[in-house]
């Protein structure tokens, strides 16, 4: 789901919140930016403005879909990078 969720057009990186409360715990790693268990699927990004931020949300969500299986995908953006201004 990482993986799918960072490579999504509009997709900077994976966050973990301001708590580091959207993670995976893994043997012996920790994946930060998703989160999921048998109820649900929670996905924290950083976002640019190069497109619309909804946009954005629906890619990642259509990405992991099928690996969601029934659970609903919820998609939060917790920073968002000003890719718009020249310079930047």
């Amino acid at each position: 789901m990482a993986e799918r969720a960072r490579a999504c057009s509009g997709v900077v990186k994976l966050s973990g919140g301001p708590f580091g409360t959207v993670a995976t715990y893994l043997p012996g790693e920790r994946l930060t930016g998703v989160s999921a268990d048998e109820r649900e699927v929670k996905i924290a990004i950083v976002a640019t403005l190069a497109r619309p931020l909804p946009e954005t949300a629906e890619e990642v969500r259509r990405a992991v879909a099928d690996l969601a299986g029934n659970r609903p995908v919820h998609v939060r953006i917790d920073d968002i990078i000003d890719d718009t201004v020249e310079g930047s």
